[in-house]
Parts: C-alpha cells; sequence; structure tokens
C-alpha cells in the first residue's frame, strides 16, 4: 500500500514500502486549545515523543531509532510541515521508556520554529547517550506524557502523545486506563509499532503488535499508527510520522475506534504472557 499527502505544493509524507499507515481519517472537532481571541495559543501542536528503550529493543535498533528522530526534525519535509502549521511553531518534548517508573527527560519542552532551533534540538538529541531498559510500560509512558502537557509553558491548538514501541504492555497498570485518562484531557495518541523481529515464544512480543496498538493504545481525532516492518525504514517512518503530526494530517485509511467494538488482540496479553512466563 502507498498512500501520499500533500502539504502545500510539495509532497511531504508517504507511507513506508514494507510498512502501514492506518488512522482515523475524518478530523475530530476543533481542539479546546483552539482559542483565537487575544489570547491565541502561542504554538501549533505540543508534541510529546515517547520512545521505547525496553531491553527487546537491541542496541542498534536504538541507535538508528535515535538517529531517525534527530534526523526528522532538521528534515526539509518537517520544516516545510512545520511552515504549513498556524503560527510556524511547535513545541516538542523528548522522553525515553521502558518499565513503569523508568523514563528519562532527554529533551525539555523546546520551541522549533525553524532550521536553527531544529539543528539545536537534533544535536541535543544525540548528544545523550544511547541506554536500554527492561520490561515495557506503555501505560507508565502515556502516564509520564499526560504529566509533561501539565509543565508546558507553551499552548497550542492540539496536544500530541508519538509513542513507539516493539512489544505489548507488560508491566505497570492496564494501558486502556492510561489510555482513556488521557483522551478525556484532550490529547491524541499516535503509535509507531516496530515489528521489525519475528516474535519469540521467550519473550511477550506478538505477532499482530500493529492491532494492539490500534485497539489498545492510539486514540483520539485523527490518531494513527505506521508500522515499522523493515529496519531500513526506521528514519523514513519516523519523519514521515512527525510530518503528520506537525501538518495536523492523518492517514486515509479508517480504523474503527476500539470504544466502538472488541479489541481484535487482548489489551493485556502482554500482561497475561508475562504472567506465563514466570510460572514456568
Amino acid at each position: 500500500m502507498r498512500r501520499c499527502v500533500s502539504v502545500g505544493a510539495v509532497l511531504v509524507a508517504c507511507a513506508i514500502v514494507g510498512g502501514d499507515v492506518a488512522g482515523i481519517a475524518a478530523p475530530g472537532p476543533k481542539s479546546r486549545f483552539g482559542d483565537t481571541g487575544p489570547h491565541a495559543p502561542s504554538v501549533n501542536v505540543e508534541l510529546v515523543i515517547a520512545v521505547d528503550v525496553s531491553y527487546s529493543m537491541d542496541m542498534d535498533e536504538l541507535a538508528v531509532q535515535r538517529e531517525g528522530y534527530a534526523q526528522a526534525i532538521v528534515s526539509k519535509d518537517f520544516l516545510q510541515a512545520l511552515k504549513a502549521g498556524s503560527g510556524g511553531k511547535v513545541a516538542v518534548t523528548y522522553f525515553e521508556w521502558s518499565m513503569s517508573g523508568d523514563e528519562k527527560l532527554i529533551i525539555p519542552w523546546r520551541v522549533i520554529d525553524g532550521p536553527e532551533s531544529a539543528d539545536a534540538v537534533a544535536a541535543e538529541i544525540m548528544k545523550a547517550p544511547v541506554r536500554r531498559g527492561s520490561s515495557t510500560s506503555i501505560s507508565g509512558a502515556i502516564n509520564f506524557a499526560a504529566k509533561l502537557f501539565e509543565e508546558n509553558p507553551y499552548r497550542g491548538l492540539r496536544r500530541v502523545i508519538d509513542i513507539s514501541g516493539d512489544g505489548p504492555n507488560n508491566d505497570g497498570v492496564p494501558v486502556t486506563g492510561a489510555r482513556d485518562a488521557a483522551l478525556a484531557k484532550g490529547i491524541v495518541i499516535n503509535g509507531l509499532p516496530i515489528m521489525v523481529k519475528e516474535p519469540s515464544l521467550a519473550t511477550t512480543d506478538i505477532a499482530n503488535l500493529d492491532l494492539y496498538y490500534e485497539d489498545c493504545v492510539i486514540g483520539g481525532p485523527g490518531a494513527f499508527i505506521i508500522t515499522i516492518r523493515d529496519r531500513e525504514k526506521f528514519q523514513e517512518a519516523i519523519r514521515t510520522k512527525l510530518v503528520l503530526e506537525v501538518a495536523g494530517l492523518t492517514p486515509a485509511r479508517p480504523v474503527v475506534p476500539a470504544a466502538d467494538r472488541e479489541p481484535r488482540v487482548s489489551c493485556l496479553i502482554g500482561e497475561n504472557k508475562w504472567q506465563a512466563r514466570r510460572l514456568q
């Protein structure tokens, strides 16, 4: 499948070869942050980038993922999407996560409004040492991300959590509770499920991580996932995802919100597999 989205006159976002793009195609109602009066938001979007560094990610994947975010932020596509937004500014913060309570803030809130500020943020991302955590708490990452919005001195039309991961939640509280609490605050959650390795019986990996992310993790108006199935497509997928988020665009293929039906993958599958391993 190949779907492209145009920002202005320039083609800036295409679905990756070897992966899929999924989302809720129709934009939702205007955010409650969309004040157009004298107190108009100072940025177009408040974006929290939540990056998985759990033990199931190998060191090469961690390094490629880190480089992918840094290169995406300085890319021509990203900067063009920035200009297309209201005011031409975004507020970004970047943290890494693994088990519940193991969230490390790498980039506190920064405003990106052009090449110089983008270069500074990218350099700061690359300067931090690559690290590796333990288990996977998507719920912990979402809860941590939601709190970061409360500390953000900037206000935007949208609040978005961009969360990557290569496995289901297996630590902390159930992921659906954290997701629903964030959605109740008007936050949109998008996902980057990483499916470059075959699931192993020795881990809590699952075959349908993309469906798990669609039904258990993402949510909010226009929420979408981009699935990475090819290690070589890491950087392209990350760039596409950030461009869509900054420009306020959504992919074309619709996803029925999980609230309207039973999840296709149990939202407790990670916890169940983890418990089964402990009993062996």
